[in-house]
């Protein structure tokens, strides 16, 4: 905070009288105006880069109209290429040149980076571009939803905390794009906007948003921030959902149906890449309306959360759980009951449990067309012939008369 005085300016050809300059000498001594300065810019809060961009550059209204026709021209050739000011063998941070002179309230001062490797990698990439080397194409199990783009892609773990660390997590990015922002002083500004999902493969996830004006920038700060926003989902049997639920968020409506063992996921590839990152291997999900990236992942997590245990379920409705398995010819298996045991009148309903978890909302499916061949006698034939081999159960049933005659 600077202080200011109130005070004429005096000319050297000016003269004054004794009582005059009585009176401005007390006025110099007692302050009578106080001005709060900021003492923070742009100029010191970007890189060199970034001010030297807002200096040349020309906003897309003066490009329409034809100014800055010189500031694109292309020199010859380029000596910097491959080179970054900062990175190398010193690898430091110089204020004002590759990193803003005050960050927050703090001056920054000139220091050593942290080794990172991603960084060297993209350095020697560089550098072997400027001889003709290409690089290798990604493994297909490694390269994400559609060819070298991020969507879909690991990028490690979140760096650890203190002593705590994250090895056992893997994080998948679902969403990177590119977003504006207006500025007063730098006009249109780009960024990267890069939601990823993280998760143990066991129960434990979280998501999170991030943006920065460089990519590497948001990836970290968006796979940090899902590391500090996990949320613990009780599966069954490590493997599915304990129900079937309805979710949604905004416009987006979400259908997630729990599926035996060996059925796999199929659902979106938002939804599948979160499954496998939590550890969900066995699910159906069928989506209606919107497919906003966010709205899909934000929706399928507040379904996970609002889960509820048989013992609840039973509780609240004051039935009995009853599971009837049809791969163990109807086996029926009570997996819940109410803390006081009811009986159930003549005039009682069952109630079905997948329209009580789903908020008897029903899923929209289409009526499917017969094929051409379902009116003819061939096919007649071969549904007879094919009869007794439709069911497991009535095959057994087939096989033990064969035995025995």
């Amino acid at each position: 905070m600077a202080k200011l005085w109130l005070m004429p300016f005096m000319m050297s050809n000016w003269r004054a009288s004794a009582p005059q300059l009585a009176y401005y000498a007390n006025a110099v001594r007692t302050p009578s105006a106080v001005v709060f300065t900021r003492n923070t810019s742009f100029f010191n809060k970007l890189p060199a880069e970034d001010i030297w961009r807002g200096v040349t550059a020309v906003s897309n209204a003066g490009k329409k109209r034809g100014r800055g026709k010189g500031t694109g021209k292309k020199v010859a050739k380029d000596l910097n290429r491959g080179q970054t000011i900062g990175l190398g063998k010193s690898n430091c941070i110089w204020p004002g040149l590759n990193a803003p002179i005050i960050r927050g309230n703090e001056l920054t001062h000139q220091q050593k980076q942290s080794e990172n490797l991603d960084r060297e990698k993209s350095i020697i990439s560089l550098r072997d571009s400027m001889s003709n080397f290409k690089l290798m194409k990604l493994n297909p199990i490694d390269r994400g939803w559609s060819g070298s783009k991020m969507p879909g892609r690991s990028i490690g773990p979140p760096d650890a905390v203190g002593e705590e660390n994250f090895n056992l997590f893997d994080t998948r990015v679902l969403e990177n794009k590119i977003v504006f922002i207006m500025k007063g002083n730098m006009g249109r500004k780009r960024r990267y906007s890069v939601l990823s999902v993280t998760g143990n493969k066991s129960g434990l996830a979280g998501f999170a948003t991030a943006k920065a004006p460089e990519v590497r920038t948001a990836l970290r700060k968006s796979k940090n921030r899902a590391g500090q926003k996990l949320i613990s989902i009780d599966l069954y049997e490590n493997r599915t959902v304990n129900h079937d639920f309805y979710t949604a968020f905004g416009k987006t409506k979400i259908f997630v149906f729990k599926k035996p063992e060996g059925h796999g996921l199929v659902c979106h590839r938002a939804i599948q890449t979160i499954c496998k990152v939590i550890g969900i291997q066995d699910l159906y999900a069928k989506i209606e309306g919107s497919t906003n990236l966010q709205h899909i992942v934000k929706a399928f997590f507040i379904g996970l959360m609002r889960q509820k245990s048989y013992e609840d379920i039973a509780n609240e409705t004051k039935l009995h759980i009853v599971e009837r398995q049809m791969a163990k010819n109807g086996f029926t298996e009570i997996k819940a009951s109410p803390l006081q045991d009811l009986k159930i009148s003549e005039n009682d309903q069952i109630i079905d449990f997948m329209q009580f978890t789903l908020g008897n909302k029903i899923v929209l499916r289409k009526k499917k067309t017969p094929p051409y061949y379902v009116n003819t006698k061939g096919h007649y034939l071969f549904e007879c012939k094919a009869e007794k081999f439709r069911n497991q159960s009535i095959v057994r049933l087939h096989k033990l008369v064969n035995s025995y005659t």
